[in-house]
């Protein structure tokens, strides 16, 4: 199964979550971003590093560096290799230097980030993974060819994503009709809200899933 490599492209502030973060991944290789919510400690755990801040004191993740350079282990890579309902699964690929046996270890996607930027080891997913979840950039230059300018800045079938808390946001989803949901879709990708996007894409994925269960059992 082909990997796809993965660099950090931004981490800011989640605009439905509170006090979550969103860190946006974006495929070396290609045209498609992975959104990702990760709690704040994981955020500046990141950030940290990326921006060279010496904290005072090792945080967790220095202390996971440390403690594996002191027993000669590297960490080589970082795999994204599931996302299911919501959540995305990661798995260290570590090497011990002394005897080169290696060792894949299951963590939180935050954390394996966090570990990556330190080891400074590539990061990759599958297909399968940018397709459920990721949010496609070609999407956006399509809608941009097909605008005019009467539709530019707000067209009239403009449906507006909610900015509230995420269990309301997802209830809203769930009560909009499949032509209201890809125009959220579309304004949340011409407003690079790529959150927003990958949240109405769980619930299309959902429904597409639910019909194609209904089609079974038929």
């Amino acid at each position: 199964m082909k990997k796809h490599r993965l660099d950090i492209y931004g981490l800011k502030n989640s605009q439905t979550t509170t006090g979550a973060y969103v860190l946006t991944l974006l495929e070396v290789d290609g045209m498609r971003r992975l959104p990702i919510i990760i709690g704040k400690v994981e955020a500046e755990a990141i950030a940290v590093e990326i921006e060279k801040i010496a904290p005072v004191r090792p945080l967790t993740h220095d202390l996971f560096r440390t403690f594996a350079n002191a027993f000669e282990i590297t960490l080589d890579e970082v795999i994204i290799y599931n996302f299911k309902e919501g959540v995305f699964y990661s798995m260290l690929c570590c090497t011990s230097k002394k005897d080169g046996t290696q060792h894949q270890i299951d963590s939180r996607t935050s954390d394996a980030i966090a570990l990556a930027v330190r080891f400074d080891a590539p990061i990759y997913t599958y297909d399968k993974i940018l397709n459920a979840a990721g949010v496609n950039l070609e999407e956006i230059d399509r809608q941009d060819l097909d605008s005019t300018d009467e539709t530019e800045h707000y067209p009239q079938n403009h449906t507006p994503a909610p900015q509230s808390g995420n269990k309301k946001i997802v209830d809203v989803y769930r009560g909009m009709d499949d032509e209201e949901l890809d125009n959220a879709l579309n304004n949340a990708l011409e407003d690079e809200d790529y959150e927003t996007a990958s949240k109405i894409r769980d619930e299309i994925t959902r429904r597409k899933a639910d019909e194609h269960s209904s089609d079974t059992i038929d």
